[in-house]
């Protein structure tokens, strides 16, 4: 017994910190967005880091509980309740059998998400329960979430050790306007200097086409190759910023195909992908040029926040 969805939201799905290693097989990796408020959010549930959770787009599902567990909710503001009573978002919360826990329209960014204590029971797919719609993998039977759908829980829970300090200040998330900070690469080398430039002195829009394959955004002055946008394919990575010959950009997300054509300017480093997770259509964005040693330093002090975190409560990643 677990949960049963009364209402799916706009698009909800079970992800885990992703389905790696087949990426030469053609399938994405898939996995949170905002891979910083997953983590937190498991963290919270006493979770490993990368266990599986449900990742909420814009509008929050409602859930009926068919036994305890401890829950915990992270990213945008949702206005989670239970019973009609507001719960606190970035906090342990036990819910119990009967409850019914429901959420309204994200607030301060575009994804929340909700970790149960002991994980959720779904069958994983090449050693992954994250949903990745496109293939039709993982998660409940590959797609997002539907009326009607039951979800067990692995190993529920009603008490965890340090259960009144799991809790935590929630995150406030950049609005209309974004920086991100970008490591240049591996084909700026397709761009003049001045181009590349140019791609840091203005900002861009993101526009209603963007979902979790990639981010689509608008430059009022395109982008102009040396030659054109075409490349011999390679790899993708989550966060490479694709310039085709149009001269528009493509942020690469959670979802993105494994490898592709276009030129890539450059990659948006790990901890500022976040930002872009929980952007909104309309939303400006602005370029950073950083290297690289930066952005792995940056990552592994996120990295040691989290551990520390998990420390502090008594638990193991």
């Amino acid at each position: 017994m677990g949960i049963v969805v009364e209402n799916p939201g706009i698009q909800t799905t079970v992800q885990d910190e992703g389905r790696f290693g087949y990426q030469q097989y053609g399938v994405s990796p898939a996995g949170p967005m905002d891979t910083k408020s997953f983590f937190l959010a498991n963290i919270l549930a006493g979770n490993k880091r990368g266990e599986s959770a449900l990742e909420v787009t814009f509008m929050g599902p409602t859930l009926k509980f068919e036994k305890d567990n401890i829950i915990a909710v992270t990213g945008a503001d949702v206005s989670p309740t239970v019973n009609g009573e507001p719960i606190p978002m970035y906090q342990a919360v036990l819910v119990h059998a009967g409850d019914t826990l429901s959420f309204g329209v994200a607030n301060g960014g575009s994804r929340a998400y909700i970790a149960f204590c002991g994980g959720l029971d779904v069958p994983a797919v090449m050693g992954s329960k994250s949903t990745l719609m496109r293939n039709k993998l993982g998660g409940v039977e590959g797609r997002k979430l539907e009326k009607g759908d039951h979800i067990g829980f692995v190993n529920p829970k009603t008490s965890l050790p340090k259960m009144e300090l799991r809790k935590l200040e929630p995150e406030k998330f950049p609005q209309k306007d974004i920086t991100v900070r970008v490591v240049t690469g591996p084909q700026d080398t397709a761009f003049t200097e001045e181009e590349v430039r140019k791609f840091f002195w203005y900002s861009a829009t993101i526009t209603n086409e963007s979902d979790r394959m990639g981010i689509r955004l608008e430059r009022e002055e395109p982008l102009h190759h040396i030659k054109d946008g075409n490349i011999l394919t390679d790899g993708v990575a989550f966060g490479s910023i694709q310039v085709p010959t149009n001269g528009q950009v493509i942020i690469m997300m959670a979802d993105r195909q494994t490898t592709g054509g276009y030129t890539k300017i450059g990659t948006v480093i790990s901890v500022d992908l976040p930002k872009l997770a929980q952007a909104q259509p309309g939303f400006r964005v602005h370029f950073v040029r950083v290297g690289i040693q930066l952005a792995q330093e940056l990552y592994l002090r996120q990295l040691k926040e989290l551990k520390n975190l998990e420390r502090y409560l008594g638990q193991r990643s």
